[in-house]
């Protein structure tokens, strides 16, 4: 059963939604996405700053990402992760893997996830690593289409997985049983 594809112009408002997750009593772990040297020519040289693009979460279902820009790759690490927990989202994660086929885009990068069997391991590319690892997903096949840049691949793995929805929160929507999700 394949899940419809959604074409989201996903942004940071989306968080805003039911999914929101505060901070406090969370063990959280970042793994720096991407970093870049952004070069500034004015009338006196050049300037130097850089960028990181950071992703947060317990292993546990709950995952964010941020932004930080600083002159210094340390400070804008920090910042990063800073924005990061403020941005904090819960995802349904089931046997370690994801409930259910889902697709998504963002800018030019589309990306594909489908639940794994057990062992199979973390299918996926360097920026949508990061985010299922934090996630806590250990089982998952991912495929990303279109443009690899860090910070879209991101922002589109972030939407596919804010999609997705676990067997009680259909059954919830429905009004049924959870058997009835199931068995029809």
């Amino acid at each position: 059963m394949v899940q419809e594809k959604v074409d989201l112009n996903y942004n940071k408002d989306m968080l805003n939604n039911a999914k929101k997750v505060k901070t406090s009593d969370l063990e959280l772990k970042d793994r720096l996405v991407s970093i870049q040297r952004v070069t500034k020519v004015t009338k006196g040289g050049r300037t130097f700053s850089f960028s990181a693009i950071v992703v947060v979460g317990n292993e546990d279902g709950i995952v964010g990402y941020g932004l930080g820009k600083a002159s210094e790759v340390t400070t804008a690490i920090q910042k990063g992760v800073e924005d990061a927990k403020k941005n904090l989202i819960k995802v349904p994660v089931h046997k370690g893997t994801v409930p259910h086929e889902q697709s998504a885009k963002f800018g030019g990068a589309r990306v594909w996830i489908k639940p794994a069997a057990s062992g199979t391991g973390v299918k996926a590319g360097g920026a949508m690593r990061a985010v299922f690892e934090s996630v806590g997903i250990t089982d998952i096949l991912a495929k990303s289409k279109g443009s690899s840049n860090p910070h879209n691949l991101v922002k589109a793995t972030i939407a596919a997985l804010l999609e997705m929805r676990d067997a009680n929160e259909v059954a919830y929507q429905r009004q049924v049983n959870l058997d009835k999700v199931f068995n029809g």
